[in-house]
Order: structure tokens, then sequence, then C-alpha cells
């Protein structure tokens, strides 16, 4: 079948397999080169392999949960959206999540997914407590801090090329509501917006949309929101009521691909000025919903055909902190310049990793997505030697498009990740495009 990932580029025709226990994966992995895929959410190729692409989808039960530290042990195949349904009316809540509920626990460890709450809280592996591997020999293998740790480390972030996840345990988190304080800000220009991300260190969330199009003092004008759980107590009398429900909320969908030429400089431009003045006026501070404030585009089903057919490439890079502001600069002028714009264009400041080969660096982090064609992918490759030329590195769970070059100097740790994939026997079972595009 065709196979591709959230971007909708590339496509890729995979033998798709789905194994409902273990031994039948164990019957997949001894059958020749194959990649798990979990619901589809990385971007690009990572999840594809034409040999056999295994869905990891009905491995989905969870097997137990201790109230008293939070722990739910799952298979990898559990949606977080349906972790959220499960518990939050109970009081909890995922102590890191991505910007979609639709990823699975497995697809959260691959990528070690980041959330608006790293500089606080770190990545997804902060709250796993260990995984269960299935190397290339079949054999299940427990990993975590204290053991086979190398592997844990590696697993976390290695984008499924280290083994197949079958199991984790993971912590949530305890809240009292289900409903985030929210403050808006309207910041007029990017230095504004990096001051108030850095003066917002103290709240739990944090986030910036920019505006990618604007120019001279207004360049990188934005619009950011600090998060907070909200108490029972301070929430307002008509929500304190029954304050872990929320009202259920109508789904809209995207029911055809848009045409290739509705996005474009003008429409962008447009669409980003309306957008900023939208939320200048509201800003302060409201109680938004749990399902708003962190997944706002989840509202709108399949809401990446509104790029059309041939789909669109995200690029999502993180910058030390001391070239930053240089460096996101330098992309948003190469973004204007080439009237690239994009609606979705979000910043992040990320707190310290020490990691053997996920994405965060403390400094920040900047994702756009475009719409795919000649002319966004020169820019493409243009930001990648701003990062490049800035310390920057690149989020593997976003790339579609990205050289094996650019990877390399983008990321020393790249080559002790070939050694322990080769020392393992892993080089040869645990195949994606991604891995060889980029030579993994």
């Amino acid at each position: 079948m065709n196979v591709e990932g959230w971007g909708r580029f590339p496509r890729r025709d995979c033998r798709v397999t789905g194994p409902r226990s273990e031994d039948e994966l164990r019957a997949q992995v001894s059958g020749g080169p194959l990649i798990a895929r979990g619901n589809g959410r990385a971007y690009g190729d990572s999840a594809q392999n034409p040999a056999n692409t295994v869905d990891m989808r009905r491995l989905n039960r969870m097997l137990a949960f201790d109230p008293e530290a939070g722990q739910l042990t799952a298979e990898a195949g559990v949606l977080l959206g349906d972790v959220i349904d499960a518990f939050l009316p109970r009081g909890w809540f995922p102590w890191v999540t991505p910007g979609t509920k639709y990823v699975t626990l497995g697809g959260a460890i691959a990528a070690d997914v980041h959330g608006k709450n790293h500089r606080r809280n770190g990545s997804f592996r902060s709250f796993v407590d260990w995984i269960d591997v299935m190397g290339a020999d079949g054999q299940v293998r427990r990993c975590s801090r204290a053991e086979n740790p190398e592997l844990f480390d590696f697993t976390l972030g290695g984008m499924g090329l280290t083994g197949v996840i079958l199991r984790t345990a993971i912590r949530l988190r305890p809240v009292e509501s289900a409903w985030i304080r929210q403050t808006a800000i309207a910041a007029p220009d990017l230095a504004t917006a990096m001051e108030a991300l850095e003066a917002g260190s103290d709240a739990a969330y944090a986030v910036a949309w920019i505006d990618c199009l604007c120019t001279g003092k207004s360049m990188g004008r934005s619009l950011i929101t600090l998060g907070e759980h909200a108490t029972r107590a301070e929430l307002p009398d008509a929500k304190r009521a029954d304050p872990l429900r929320t009202p259920p909320k109508r789904k809209l969908t995207m029911p055809l691909d848009a045409p290739s030429f509705t996005i474009n400089g003008l429409s962008v431009r447009a669409f980003n000025a309306l957008y900023y003045r939208k939320g200048a006026w509201a800003s302060g501070v409201d109680y938004v919903d749990w399902d708003t404030y962190f997944y706002p585009l989840d509202a709108i089903l399949h809401w990446n055909r509104m790029y059309g057919r041939k789909g669109f490439a995200q690029f999502q890079c993180a910058l030390p902190l001391a070239s930053a502001r240089e460096g996101l600069e330098a992309m948003l002028r190469a973004i204007s310049g080439a009237r690239q714009g994009s609606f979705l264009t979000v910043l992040k400041r990320l707190g310290p990793q020490e990691s053997a080969f996920s994405f965060p660096m403390e400094g920040y982090t900047l994702a756009i997505d475009f719409p795919v064609n000649p002319k966004s992918l020169r820019l493409l490759t243009e930001l990648d030697a701003i990062t490049i030329a800035h310390g920057g590195r690149f989020y593997l769970a976003k790339d579609s498009r990205m050289t094996a070059e650019t990877l390399r100097r983008s990321d020393p740790r790249v080559d002790r990740f070939l050694a322990m994939r080769a020392d393992a026997g892993r080089s040869g079972a645990f195949i994606s495009g991604q891995s060889e595009r980029l030579s993994l």
C-alpha cells in the first residue's frame, strides 16, 4: 500500500503488516529488514520500509497503573489521546506532550518528543521509567537508566532504528483540573518575543507563534502563550463544580486536498496579519480547556490536506542560546525574502539536555511548514545552512528531505549512533526510508 508521513512527502509503496502479539512480531523481525510504524505522525519517511512496515497499532493495551507513583504500563501502540481520555478524569495528565495527541507511546519514545515545557521538565524521556525493546535476534530486552542503559539512551530519539518498542512504563502528573490558565502576550518583534519567553521561565508551558513574513521593525512579531494547570480553587464558579470535565468539542475536517495555489505569499501574509491582530486584541489571562491549549490543530481532522496533494515539508531546528537570536533573524530574513511563508511557525525555548541521539539542546527551536515545491525546497536548503552556521541541529521526526552530509555537519553524535547500530546487528534489521537517505 502507499505509505506516507504526516507531511505526505515523500510517499512510498510498502508492504504493511500488523502483528497482534509478541510472537507474531518476532516472526516479522526474523523475516528480514523492517521498520516499526505507530500512528503515522512523523512528518517524513522515518516509518517507511518497502519490504516490511510494521503497523504497531494493534498492540495497544494499557496493562497496569500505579496511583502512588503515577506510573502507567502500556503497549507501544497506545495513543497519547487514549491515555488522556482514560486518566484525565481521574486527575492525571502526561508530563510531556507534543503538539498532537494522535501519536503512539512507541512513536513518542522513538522521537523522544518534547512539548511546551521542555525548559522546565525536559523531553518525553524524563518520564520514561523503562522500555521493552525487541532486537534483531527476536529477544526482548528491558532497558532503563540502570538496566541496558545504552540501549535505553539510544532508543529515546533513535527513530525506531535500535529495535521495535513493545512496552513501556511512563509517569503521569497529578492535576486538579482539565483547564489551563493561559496568559497571552503580543510581542511586536523577535527581540521582544524572546524576552517574553525568557521572562516566562517560571511558567509551566510557553510557546510563541511567529508571523514569519514581517520585515523591518516588525520582523518576528509574535503571539506568546504561557500556561499553567489550573487548580480547582482558582477556576471560575461555572468550571469549579466539575473541574476535570470539559465540554465536548465538535471536530471539523478537511475533506479534500486544497488546490496548490491557495497557499502563497499573499494568502499567508493576509492570514498572518489578521491572526496577529486578533491575538493582540485578545491578549491577557483566560482559562482554556486542555485540548484547545495543547492540540489546536487536532481540532481539524486531516489538516495536512490544506497543503494540497503534493504535501508539505516541515523544517525544525534547535539553535544554542549564544547564537539563537542571530540565527533566527537570518532565517526570518531568508523566509520573507523568498516569499515562502507559513501559517504555522512556532518558537519554543528549550532547556538543557544530555542524551545519545535526541533532538533538544539548550536554546531555541523553530518549526515551520512549507508546501512542497521547487522554490520552498531551495529555501529549506538555505535554512539548513543557516542552522549549521549557528551551531544548530535538526529534528528527525520532522525531517523529510535533509541530506546525509547536512546531518553529519550538524550532529557529531552520528558516528556513535552508527557504531551502536552495527555492534548489535541492528544496521541490517531495522531500516527506514529516512535511515537510507541519511546513511544511518
